[in-house]
């Protein structure tokens, strides 16, 4: 029906469209040519309502039908009046069914348009989702988190084949330190209109949370990205100047490809995160894009996450835990356990924590499953040391638990619920935790060994960091990675590493645990330096509780 609607008269009903889409960027926008009764409608709205498209004959009946039916009629008859000149506005308020079925409170405003004789020519409005009023970021007056999740939801309805990317900057403190808030806020402002220029027409921006901003494309292609993120480093690089100062702008990428509808939005965010941070601590700010859509060979990973993080929100059906033993290096006795999480399912077996753990920690869901691993971990314990008294379990944290302001309180309720005794546990952080303030840090462990438990610094030597963290903070035992001991009867690097890392603990106090050993030569020579206890498959791989009795081990 397109071609009976002239291409001049279409070109002039986009002109207008455009215009007043630019002026109402959080609204659903539509503009009618009256005595065609044909109309440009927002692509947004037609995804959200399930519209047949953005060009439409006779628009005022198809929307009606998407209304009410108890408020149809005063609809109908209001837009009649505004099509036979008889009223120069609209201004109603209605519940409109969105794609999914629902409905939703609209507020609707129009406006007509007269020719020079002074007959209706056309019909300009608006139509606001009530419900997404809090969807505009104040500073930058994009769509916030909520937008982009009520956007995500309208390309999962249509199941229209997507790219999303999250960008953001590293280092923005130093320019708020330096030029004060307001000025940031500028900044932010400054990129936010850079952005939107970029992908006009193409892509919507979004603000997220900080400094990170997101880009939602149906049309772009993973390579039109990476080319246009390249163009968008190196302007923040060396062309980014606001109120006359030049700046420079570390930026970050990470990318993820829509194309599979039967997981859910906060999977798809949850790994959009993942990729991003990937960019930000290990690809110097290379866009990263998820591993899902990079061969078919991973090709269920994002079912896998989806599936994972739907077992969290089930009493974490699915996830065991298994404990490797801790011995005493001289003695070779038991000194305790490491508690390692794991799921399982029918359909994919058992999946490798490396696979879900990372992709997870960006997860709101993570939280939950941290108490868990905590509280099953303490219960087990308590069975655990009435058969080997006096053994510490270690229990891995995310950093994500960590930064949580009440996690010190959330430990002792748990520690009093189970009644496990805190002299007997030991918590275990990861460098990463470098991330989080240092103040916050040494707070928190002072306030745990003040009720006797144990923190342990693990994977210690891979991170950037590691001499400052241990300088910092009061850690009881530093755990050396096995990356650093594989070779190392044959290999004078790993040999002055492990000298130096076991040296430098025992200067701070800290005791000595060295993962990976596998060999009893690999023992015999690892006994030549200061360290205090030995983990690896030499005494047992990571079993479950009900197996350790299998496992013969001194006492």
């Amino acid at each position: 029906m397109d071609k009976q609607y002239s291409d001049i008269a279409k070109s002039r009903l986009d002109e207008l469209y455009k215009g007043v889409a630019m002026l109402a960027e959080s609204y659903y926008i539509y503009v009618c040519d009256i005595k065609n009764d044909y109309s440009r409608w927002s692509e947004r709205a037609v995804d959200y309502f399930g519209l047949p498209g953005k060009y439409m004959y006779k628009a005022g009946e198809i929307w009606a039908k998407h209304i009410l039916e108890e408020e149809r009629q005063m609809f109908e008859e209001n837009i009649a009046a505004v099509f036979s000149g008889r009223s120069e506005l609209h201004d109603m308020q209605y519940h409109a069914q969105r794609a999914d079925g629902t409905f939703v409170v609209c507020t609707c405003k129009g406006t007509l348009l007269r020719d020079g004789k002074g007959e209706p020519e056309f019909f300009i409005g608006s139509i606001r989702n009530n419900e997404a009023v809090g969807a505009v970021d104040v500073l930058t007056g994009l769509k916030n988190l909520y937008g982009f999740f009520e956007d995500l939801k309208a390309v999962f309805w249509q199941k229209k084949w997507s790219t999303i990317m999250l960008i953001g900057f590293s280092g923005f403190s130093d320019i708020n330190d330096v030029y004060g808030y307001s000025f940031g806020n500028r900044v932010l402002q400054s990129a936010a209109r850079y952005l939107e220029g970029v992908f006009a027409g193409r892509g919507t921006v979004y603000r997220m949370d900080g400094t990170k901003f997101c880009v939602l494309t149906c049309e772009m292609t993973l390579l039109e990205l990476e080319r246009i993120y390249q163009m968008i480093k190196a302007k923040h690089s060396h062309d980014f100047y606001v109120d006359g100062i030049h700046l420079t702008i570390s930026t970050n990428a990470g990318t993820v490809v829509v194309d599979n509808f039967n997981i859910s939005k906060e999977t798809v965010y949850s790994c959009l995160r993942y990729s991003y941070y990937q960019s930000k601590q290990q690809k110097l700010g290379e866009l990263v894009v998820f591993e899902d859509t990079l061969s078919d060979e991973n090709r269920q990973m994002v079912e896998k996450i989806n599936v994972i993080r739907n077992s969290i929100t089930q009493n974490c059906s699915g996830f065991y835990l298994c404990y490797q033993p801790i011995m005493d290096a001289k003695a070779e006795t038991l000194k305790g356990f490491e508690a390692l999480v794991r799921w399982r399912n029918e359909e994919y077996g058992a999946v490798p924590p490396m696979q879900f753990i990372p992709v997870l920690e960006q997860d709101s869901l993570f939280n939950e499953l941290g108490t868990w691993i905590l509280k099953t971990a303490m219960m087990d314990g308590l069975d655990l040391l009435k058969k080997y008294p006096g053994i510490i379990i270690n229990v891995n944290l995310s950093y994500t638990q960590i930064e949580k302001h009440d996690f010190v309180s959330e430990v002792l309720g748990l520690l009093k619920e189970t009644g496990f005794p805190p002299e007997n546990l030991c918590l275990e952080i990861t460098e990463r935790c470098r991330l989080l303030d240092t103040n916050m840090l040494r707070n928190m462990f002072a306030a745990f060994r003040s009720y006797g438990i144990k923190v342990a610094l693990d994977d210690f030597g891979t991170g950037f960091s590691s001499l400052g963290i241990l300088r910092e903070l009061p850690v009881d035992t530093v755990k050396i990675d096995r990356e650093f001991v594989k070779n190392i009867e044959n290999s004078a690097s790993d040999q002055n590493t492990v000298e130096f890392i076991s040296g430098l603990a025992n200067a701070f106090a800290a005791e000595v645990c060295v993962e990976g050993v596998e060999t009893e030569s690999m023992r015999d020579f690892l006994r030549g330096f200061l360290v205090n206890s030995f983990q690896g498959y030499l005494y047992s791989k990571p079993v479950t509780k009900a197996e350790i009795d299998t496992i013969k081990l001194k006492k």
